[in-house]
């Protein structure tokens, strides 16, 4: 069911053909990099998002100039107390609201999600986007965990996008799976949050292909390619980050530059 109670329109990121549709996901550890370096300003790279629902940590203290998207990735932090979403959101000004991060195998069950989320991201009056599932083709996870979501919520879970993750060892791969996602809800759009290929892959060779695909689907509104940071943030910081995308998936040098897939973003 799409959202008929968001009241903010999501200016930044509907109205326009030209409207880019990159975003950057952008670690807590990030506190030295630019957002700005990856915002040329010709539209492409739009929105950002940090996991939580505070401000991304920047240099500048800001946003680049994108849209901040705020996330409560868990039912409940202490970094990101659920009890202040709505106050943090009407704070902040976000437009959208990215929930629940990988609940299909975190253990949080569809029926758990559903009534969380009617609970705590029904009542906030913007855009709203269901839990982010991985790639999982197991039985109960990514997709199929989505369909149960939305049975166990009954029509009373008001969203306008589904959140997808994929993680694999091929541009072939992945453009399967986002075609099969909208085979399988064909009246949804899309939200693709955390993309990347596996260690060892092509990075940059697959984001050249990934990005004008997604691009040319009208379904998939915004895109954000793992991750925006430095190869020495994550090695520092985020060691599972490391296995399993390698530092070549970054978007940033450890100088603060555009890496060579952050300069495909523009």
């Amino acid at each position: 069911m799409f959202s008929r109670s968001a009241l903010t329109l999501f200016v930044l990121f509907v109205g326009s053909a030209q409207a880019g549709k990159r975003g950057l996901a952008w670690p807590w550890y990030n506190k030295s990099l630019d957002p700005g370096v990856l915002n040329n300003g010709d539209g492409q790279v739009v929105a950002i998002y940090d996991w939580e629902t505070y401000a991304p940590p920047t240099s500048t203290g800001g946003t680049g100039g994108l849209g901040f998207i705020g996330m409560q990735a868990t039912m409940d932090s202490a970094s990101s107390p659920v009890s202040q979403l709505a106050a943090r959101q009407k704070a902040q000004g976000w437009a959208t609201v990215f929930s629940l991060n990988e609940p299909d195998i975190n253990g949080i069950s569809p029926q758990e999600a559903a009534e969380w989320y009617i609970e705590w991201i029904n009542p906030l009056a913007i855009k709203k986007a269901l839990p982010a599932v991985t790639s999982s083709a197991s039985s109960g996870q990514g997709l199929s965990w989505v369909s149960q979501m939305i049975s166990a919520c009954a029509g009373r879970c008001f969203y306008d996008y589904i959140n997808l993750h994929w993680y694999g060892t091929s541009f072939a791969q992945f453009q399967s799976y986002v075609q099969n996602a909208h085979n399988q809800f064909p009246s949804a759009t899309f939200v693709i949050t955390e993309f990347a290929l596996n260690n060892g892959g092509d990075q940059v060779a697959f984001f050249k292909s990934a990005f004008p695909f997604l691009d040319g689907l009208s379904y998939v509104l915004l895109y954000f390619p793992f991750v925006a940071s430095s190869p020495a943030l994550v090695q520092a910081n985020d060691a599972a980050a490391l296995s399993l995308v390698g530092s070549s998936a970054c978007l940033y040098t450890n100088a603060g530059g555009p890496s060579a897939a952050g300069n495909l973003m523009y």
